[in-house]
Order: C-alpha cells, then sequence, then structure tokens
C-alpha cells in the first residue's frame, strides 16, 4: 500500500515520532477525511489534528477509511487553551478521543500558553490524563524556552515535544539547542512558510538537487531531526511533501538555508504570541 517508502523517526523521552506527518489546519469535511485517508495510503505515519481544528471527527473517518492499522499510525491532537483547567482539560481530552474514535492517541499537547491559568495546574492534568491511558505521550505547542524550563519543573511525566512554527526564514537554534538539552523533539508546523518560498537560495539548492524549493526546505528541516506535518488539501502534493528522504544537502547548503532564517520571521501570530519572548 505504501508508496513512499520507511519514515524515519525521531528519539524523544521514550517515543518514536515519525519525521513526516500531514498537518490538518484547515482541513474540513470530506476533503479533510480524503487527504487524511489518501496520505496513510501513501504511507504516510504521522497525522496532526488539534481540538481547535474542529476536523477531529474527519481523521478518524479518514483513518478507518485508509485501512491502515491503527499502530501504524502516530496521531497527535492538541487541547485548546480555553480548557486548561483541570477538569476542563481531562474532558477535552475524552471528547477529542470521542469525535476521533480512538481509546488513546499517541501524543496529546497543549496547544498554546495560558497565563490565565496557573502552569503547575495544567501540566498536573495534562500528566493525569497520560496515567489514565488516554495519551500515550503528552507534549507542549507554542511554548518558549521559558515555559519549557517552568513545565519540566512542574511535570511528572516525560514531556515529548514542543510544537511551533519553523521554516528556512525564521531561526529557531536557540529553541530547537533547549528542546534537544532535555531530549524533547522539536516538531515544525508551517514548515513551507505557508507556502511562500520564492527565494533564490532554495531555488538554486533545488536545481542542484532536481527537487522544488519545498521538498529542499522540508529536507533542510528533517536532516536536523526536526518532524515537518506540512498541510495540504492538494492529493498531488502529497507525494512531493513525501520525496525528502532520497538526497542530503551539503553542510555548506545548510547553512546557506539556515542563514536565511531570522528572528523576526515568524508568520503565525496568534492571539499574544507576536509579544511573547521567545528566546
Amino acid at each position: 500500500m505504501s508508496t513512499i517508502g520507511p519514515v524515519p523517526t525521531v528519539a524523544a523521552n521514550g517515543a518514536s515520532i515519525p519525521l513526516l506527518g500531514l498537518g490538518t489546519w484547515d482541513l474540513r469535511g470530506r476533503t479533510c477525511a480524503r487527504m487524511v485517508e489518501q496520505a496513510l495510503r501513501l504511507g504516510y505515519p504521522h497525522i496532526d489534528t488539534a481540538e481547535m481544528y474542529g476536523n477531529e471527527a474527519e481523521v478518524g473517518e479518514g483513518l478507518r477509511a485508509s485501512g491502515v492499522k491503527r499502530d501504524s499510525v502516530f496521531i497527535t491532537t492538541k487541547i485548546w487553551p480555553d480548557h486548561f483547567r483541570a477538569r476542563e482539560l481531562e474532558s477535552a481530552a475524552r471528547a477529542c478521543l470521542e469525535r476521533l474514535r480512538l481509546s488513546e492517541v499517541d501524543l496529546l499537547l497543549l496547544h498554546w500558553p495560558n497565563p490565565k491559568v496557573p502552569l503547575a495546574e495544567t501540566i498536573g492534568a495534562l500528566c493525569k490524563v497520560k496515567r489514565e491511558g488516554l495519551a500515550r505521550h503528552i507534549g507542549v505547542s507554542n511554548f518558549t524556552v521559558a515555559l519549557i524550563a517552568d513545565a519540566l519543573k512542574v511535570s511528572t511525566e516525560p514531556l515529548v515535544c514542543d510544537q511551533v512554527e519553523y521554516h528556512p526564514f525564521l531561526d529557531q537554534s536557540i529553541l530547537l539547542a533547549e528542546t534537544r538539552a532535555h531530549g524533547m523533539a522539536l516538531v515544525a508546523y508551517s514548515p513551507l512558510a505557508r507556502g511562500d518560498l520564492r527565494n533564490e537560495v532554495l531555488v538554486r539548492i533545488g536545481a542542484a538537487h532536481k527537487k522544488t524549493t519545498a521538498q529542499i526546505s522540508l529536507r533542510y528541516l528533517v536532516q536536523q531531526n526536526v518532524v515537518v506535518i506540512p498541510r495540504t488539501s492538494k492529493l498531488e502534493r502529497l507525494s512531493e511533501n513525501a520525496a525528502i528522504f532520497d538526497f542530503t544537502l551539503s553542510e555548506r547548503e545548510m547553512r546557506d538555508i539556515a542563514a536565511l532564517g531570522h528572528r523576526d520571521g515568524r508568520l503565525v501570530d496568534w492571539a499574544y504570541s507576536g509579544r511573547m519572548n521567545w528566546d
């Protein structure tokens, strides 16, 4: 059934996370179910969704339609900050599973930090959800270096990742080093910079490898052992985005791409994110 071949994984505090996944932000209805089904049939081993996306039911539908065995797929979902109080978080996690029609997810994340709820309360509830078997692994998303340190201090269970925006135009070297120091993985959303990859460096390197700028951008990330979850609504893009494990960028090419990144290269500014001190 698989046509893209085996996808490498990254080890992170007891978790083994596939380096390639399908992001489902903004995919709805039949389109979402169809994209998930086709991605799994092609051999994608990882699907990322969230409570806020409003498509967990369709993700579950696509999983069942694919015919792929459940234990062959790594499913991630995320709890929205409105549900970070202890009782609400557990209820929200159970509701996610009901919509997905699963007994557990592989990874449950806190979607964004919420300064209005004590972090110790939220992390405590997240750990409880894991102990109760609703999630095999837990982690965070959009957490800064300081927030990661705070979360680790109060967590009684391993935190396996921080999911953040990361692409060639955003320098995440500090955050990447911090996650690595704690045995965590970095998961990159918007790894294709929302589709705007018009850049002469990426074009030049792509031509040298006979690859698209999208493939170069994804390869740049996975070659750092960063998990990528590109989102697409086009079936033909699934195969293109997966064709990133049959070539290697040179050290010079990696440096050239890294030089494109800036601390102010962020494209996603949700709520107060633009005012957060990410370092």
